[in-house]
């Protein structure tokens, strides 16, 4: 799902809190509830221990043994939350005010709440373990079930015949929502909302990549063409710049959201993966896609002709957007940024237009997104649209004038800088590296930072400081989503300030001033088959799909839980 729907859904995400807290929060409320029976009822004497307190700690208990029968798991912290809720649920239910209105109706309260704890627990563990519902209902039972067997030393006999009947109508009415929740994403993407759910979990809480099963699922194969440009240096390991039109997403290590490190350990050597056009339509499904990236960028740069020369960069600007623009033989790298306006993800077709544009001059067109100014997470840039408009007559600009510039011999050099930076703190795993390029005396420094995106404002407080000693520099991120297990808005200089950043950068670009040495350069443009990613507007067809589902969800909810607790009533009084 987008960055925007992720940002949405983390707001329902906590922390479970300690199991001693949990266990805590049971033991105060049932001494509670046990001095308050000692006071007004002799019949009741501790029910507060023997029907909330030790149902509550042998789901506690027996819960996660249970889970892992069926090959799954549940931390301790999650079981003793899920108890205590259920506790704090029933002794609500079978306290009700209700209680005082009806004499001698404890017993059905009692009985409804042991029914509503079973759906509760049925319901949770469903959506944080295993969807499949079989296979949580023996896990589900431990605190109902002994609460039922517990209870039944106070209860006359029927107790436990309309306990079980409980269990059977408020279990129902779980399966009944469970099954019309999951009827629309079956039918329209053939998955299941609580595998979502149950994928998405173990992603946030321990790193899981069962989300990629689910985003294949719903995948398509496509074909996208991949422009890079390989140099050669005498004595120097060769080196690659390639512009992916992939997406790096959709969140952490999930699909291909470690996409620039995988792929530039796969090229080897200096290799620099910028961000070209794509949306999270193109998030790759898997890292296991990357490969088929790597080998057909490999294989489009056997017996490529070998350019000496290129021109000097130019920038070039129609209204927001802005293009530094540099060609390398029969090859042209164009890099645009709105900056200080946001500037964000490009919808493929408006890269695929603008190469194609592009390839009326050049062999081959290397369209960069520098992806460098963040104001808030917000929605790509798609086609027809205004600002759609503005990268393509920039880009035919630049395309247009640069065909007649004059090349020179190049001089290029390259470095690698780690930094002591996280990944909670916007930072990927490849750190800074920079190509810095001399032609004709001039120094052009293109700074590649591993991250997704960059704060507003930061990228000119980078560039302004390189151009002391560069004559041009244009600041890009890979948009690596490493830096997003959750939230979308992670961008570099939001938790480090960009004095601190200024350095590493500076070391970066003379390092690679130092490294220029006469290369030769080869332009390719692979076309990578059958990469499957998320899909087409599958992003959107998915959101509106959760949307339309949020809407009826609730009340079907509310319906069902009335029907139960009213069915609950008429079968009660028809047994007694």
């Amino acid at each position: 799902m987008s960055d925007v729907t992720i940002e949405k859904l983390s707001r329902y995400l906590f922390s479970a809190p300690s199991w001693q807290r949990s266990i805590a929060i049971i033991l105060i409320l049932g001494l509670v509830i046990d001095g308050a029976s000692y006071r007004t009822d002799q019949w009741l004497l501790f029910f507060g221990t023997i029907g909330y307190i030790i149902p509550a700690l042998a789901g506690i208990l027996l819960t996660n043994p249970l889970v892992q029968i069926a090959g799954k798991s549940i931390k301790l912290n999650r079981s003793a939350m899920l108890a205590m809720a259920c506790m704090v649920f029933g002794i609500i239910i079978s306290l009700s005010p209700v209680l005082f209105l009806v004499e001698g109706i404890f017993s059905l309260l009692y009985s409804i709440s042991l029914g509503v704890i079973f759906a509760i627990r049925l319901l949770m563990l469903t959506a944080i373990v295993d969807y499949r519902v079989s296979k949580m209902v023996p896990a589900a039972l431990p605190q109902s079930a002994v609460a039922m067997v517990t209870a039944s030393f106070f209860f006359d006999a029927p107790f436990v015949l309309f306990t079980l009947l409980m269990h059977v109508v408020f279990g129902g009415g779980v399966l009944l929502f469970i099954w019309l929740g999951e009827r629309p994403l079956k039918r329209n993407f053939n998955v299941s909302a609580l595998g979502f759910i149950n994928a998405f979990i173990a992603h946030i809480t321990d790193g899981s990549k069962a989300l990629d099963e689910f985003f294949r699922g719903i995948g398509e194969a496509v074909y996208v063409p991949q422009a890079s440009l390989f140099f050669h240096r005498e004595g120097k390991e060769p080196a690659t710049f390639t512009v992916p039109n992939v997406h790096p997403g959709p969140m952490g290590e999930v699909g291909g959201g470690n996409l620039p490190k995988i792929l530039h350990d796969g090229m080897g050597g200096n290799t620099m993966v910028a961000h070209g056009c794509a949306t999270h339509d193109f998030n790759l499904v898997s890292e296991g896609e990357i490969p088929k990236l790597t080998d057909a960028v490999r294989a489009s740069c056997r017996d490529l002709p070998l350019f000496s020369t290129a021109t000097k960069s130019r920038r070039y600007e129609v209204e927001s957007v802005r293009v530094l623009a540099q060609v390398f033989g029969d090859s042209i790298l164009m890099v645009s940024t709105r900056s200080p306006e946001k500037t964000e993800d490009l919808d493929y077709s408006i890269g695929l237009a603008i190469m194609f544009e592009g390839r009326r001059h050049f062999e081959n067109v290397l369209f960069v997104d520098a992806h460098n100014c963040m104001v808030d997470v917000t929605d790509p840039v798609m086609p027809a649209s205004p600002i759609a408009y503005e990268y393509m007559r920039a880009c035919a600009m630049a395309t247009e004038a640069s065909k007649h510039e004059e090349q020179h011999a190049v001089r290029v050099g390259f470095s690698h800088q780690l930094l002591p930076f996280s990944r909670e703190e916007g930072f990927g795993d490849l750190g800074i590296q920079a190509m810095v390029v001399r032609v004709g005396g001039q120094y052009t420094a293109y700074v590649l930072f591993d991250g997704n995106n960059m704060q507003s404002g930061v990228r000119e407080a980078i560039r302004d400081h390189l151009l002391e000693f560069v004559d041009e520099c244009e600041i890009m991120t890979t948009d690596s989503h490493v830096v997003n297990t959750v939230s979308g808005k992670n961008p570099v200089g939001f938790r480090v300030p960009a004095e601190l950043i200024i350095p590493f950068a500076e070391e970066a670009v003379r390092n690679a001033m130092e490294d220029c040495s006469p290369a030769g350069v080869a332009g390719s443009t692979a076309w990578c088959e059958d990469i499957v990613v998320f899909g087409s507007h599958r992003v959107s067809q998915l959101a509106s799909t959760v949307n339309g589902m949020l809407l009826f969800l609730l009340p079907v909810a509310l319906g069902i839980l009335l029907f139960a607790f009213i069915l609950s009533f008429v079968a009660y009084f028809a047994i007694v």
